[in-house]
């Protein structure tokens, strides 16, 4: 028994080890994946290129082009046959270039499908079945108004890419003939060069000249991916008639330009003549005389609408009933040092307009004496946006604003859709005449109608504006504005005038009711900080302190306040956030140039 379990032992390992030797016998007799094909790796056994360069009857150029490309593909299903890519403008004109066949190595066609994508021409040749090993495609094509004028050299040149600078294929041969028509060949001024390398490489090729001067020929070795060769020509300036999209025409260059700029300035001008209407329906006297009282019927829910640029009025009439004594602003917990602001009630008798009566009721519904103001929470917000609006309603109701249009943004507006207008034709009518438009351009005239269209929707929208009454009520507030912004000393003398003493019911004085009463209007003014600076040294200098605002040693009555200003004024304005799940004299370089294009494979 023990000698079995021996056995047992031994012959354990024997069968894992046979185990894992067949394991490794089969996963080696699996086939392999290969890896990923990329259509580009593939190479060229031999490039060549003919053009036959002539003019036509109104003296343009003119080529037929014949390449004769040899793609050495690898035996595996990776290619389909290549993409030759061809540009469709060169110098602001466009080349019209026409493929005319594609055959192979004896004559017979090729099947392909030509492309335009991003300004090229691409000639996709093959079907849906995979070439293999060399593969030769004669591409035959048409092109004109390839030969330009050289800024630097003075001639007409043909200063032309011949091989694709953005090529992944390695050639390793390059041949390249280019033959000119009579005419040209008498034209050319012998000013010749060629270059060879990458995009801006200046490295000198050679170029071969028939003895009639008839004929350029270009040739070399292997030459890796993306390593071009540029040649360039020289030929009698005024010899090749330019197209029209390279001749100067200010109208066509210049209009869109500025009929885009009177579009911007017309739709500008609507955001003045709007400025305008509401400073100008703003004034009544243009008198300006401190104030340092205001009326009832003018609690900050009805001012703000009155007073330009005025914050939301929710804070400011929540102090506003605080130093009514209506209300007393506290800390949910006072005392623990965590509390949230809150309000409590003291005296909803203490409310001294309607207004009042409804923020106290917003406030505090029921029989609730303390609220704590929320961090988020929509319906509160809707509840301060619908006093907010009852404010607004009010001011309108007593006929202190009203809602017109600008008639000279009318006019501006209905003039910047007219010369918007305007600015798309010349644009479509410079498009027309062949001449290349900058993408800039086309984004600057989308911007341009952009902002046409704010500015007419802008235009020809009744505004807010104050009626002559309303002005009336705004200089008044203004004049409090002055009251809160003069020295100390200042707001006493004018207090202790005789026209201040009649103002007065009884002629007396209590300075720091006073000053707690125009708090409010401080804050729809942006005085806020200021006046609450003012409030301290009065209460200090008195020896009293704030009934309407819990305080503590150590805060400042500013900090306090500018806690409950901005804890409402977020609460207020909350918004639930939405889910949602010149070269042939020696100046150019390789590539610089037109044509080249690109070749890949498919």
């Amino acid at each position: 028994m023990r000698a079995q379990r021996i056995s047992a032992l031994f012959d354990a390992p024997r069968a894992l080890v046979a185990l894992a030797l067949a394991v490794g016998l089969l996963v080696a007799l699996l086939p392999v994946a290969p890896a990923a094909a990329d259509v580009d790796d593939f190479a060229y056994s031999s490039w060549s290129a003919e053009y036959d360069v002539s003019l036509d009857a109104e003296g343009r150029a003119t080529a037929q082009v014949t390449e004769t490309l040899v793609a050495e593909f690898p035996q595996h299903d990776q290619n389909k046959g290549i993409i030759r890519g061809y540009p469709q403008r060169y110098l602001g004109a466009g080349l019209d270039i026409d493929i005319v066949s594609v055959t192979d190595a004896e004559g017979r066609d090729v099947p392909f499908d030509v492309e335009t994508e991003d300004d090229m021409v691409l000639v996709l040749t093959g079907t849906d079945d995979y070439v293999h090993g060399s593969m030769t495609y004669v591409i035959r094509s048409t092109m004109r108004d390839f030969m330009v004028h050289g800024t630097e050299s003075g001639n007409d040149e043909f200063y032309w890419n011949l091989l694709p600078l953005n090529s992944t294929q390695a050639i390793e041969r390059f041949h390249a003939e280019i033959r000119l028509a009579p005419e040209l060949a008498a034209a050319a001024v012998g000013d010749t060069a060629c270059y060879a390398g990458r995009q801006g490489e200046r490295r000198a090729c050679e170029i071969e000249k028939s003895a009639d001067g008839s004929t350029f020929r270009v040739r070399s070795g292997a030459r890796e991916a993306g390593d071009g060769v540029t040649v360039a020509i020289g030929f009698a300036k005024g010899t090749v008639t330019q197209p029209a999209a390279r001749q100067p025409d200010p109208v066509a260059d210049f209009a869109p330009v500025v009929a885009g700029g009177a579009t911007l300035v017309t739709a500008a001008g609507v955001w003045v003549a709007i400025a305008r209407m509401r400073r100008r329906r703003r004034t009544a006297t243009g008198i300006v005389i401190a104030q340092f009282d205001v009326p009832a019927a003018l609690p900050p829910l009805v001012a703000a609408p009155l007073i330009a640029g005025a914050p939301n009025p929710a804070p400011a009439q929540m102090v506003h009933l605080a130093v009514q004594g209506a209300l007393r602003l506290e800390d949910e917990g006072a005392g623990e040092g965590e509390g949230r602001p809150a309000l409590r009630l003291l005296d909803r008798a203490r409310s001294g307009h309607p207004l009042d009566a409804a923020m106290l009721n917003a406030l505090f519904p029921g029989d609730t004496t303390l609220r704590r103001i929320p961090r988020t929470s929509a319906k509160f917000a809707k509840r301060m946006q619908k006093l907010v609006e009852k404010g607004a309603a009010e001011a309108r109701s007593r006929g202190w604003v009203t809602s017109e249009r600008s008639r000279a943004a009318m006019a501006l507006g209905w003039s910047s859709l007219g010369m918007l207008a305007a600015t798309l034709a010349l644009l479509i009518w410079t498009a027309t005449k062949d001449r290349d438009l900058l993408p800039l351009s086309v984004i600057a005239f989308v911007l341009t109608a952009v902002g046409v269209g704010v500015s007419a929707i802008v235009a020809f929208s009744r505004h807010t504006v104050l009626t002559a009454e309303g002005a009336e009520r705004a200089e008044y507030l203004l004049g409090v504005r002055e009251f809160i912004r003069v020295a100390e000393a200042d707001r006493l003398r004018m207090l202790q005038s005789v026209a201040g003493a009649e103002r007065r019911a009884d002629g007396s004085i209590d300075v720091i009711h006073l000053y707690e009463k125009l708090l409010p209007y401080a804050m729809l003014f942006g005085e806020e900080r200021s006046w609450t600076s003012v409030l301290e040294t009065t209460y200090a200098d008195s020896g009293r302190s704030p009934d309407w605002v819990s305080t503590y040693v150590g805060v400042s009555l500013a900090s306090r306040l500018s806690s409950y200003s901005s804890s409402m004024s977020t609460a207020a304005t909350y918004t639930p956030a939405s889910s949602s799940s010149g070269g042939s004299t020696g100046g150019g370089f390789s590539g610089g140039g037109g044509g080249g294009g690109f070749s890949g494979g498919r």
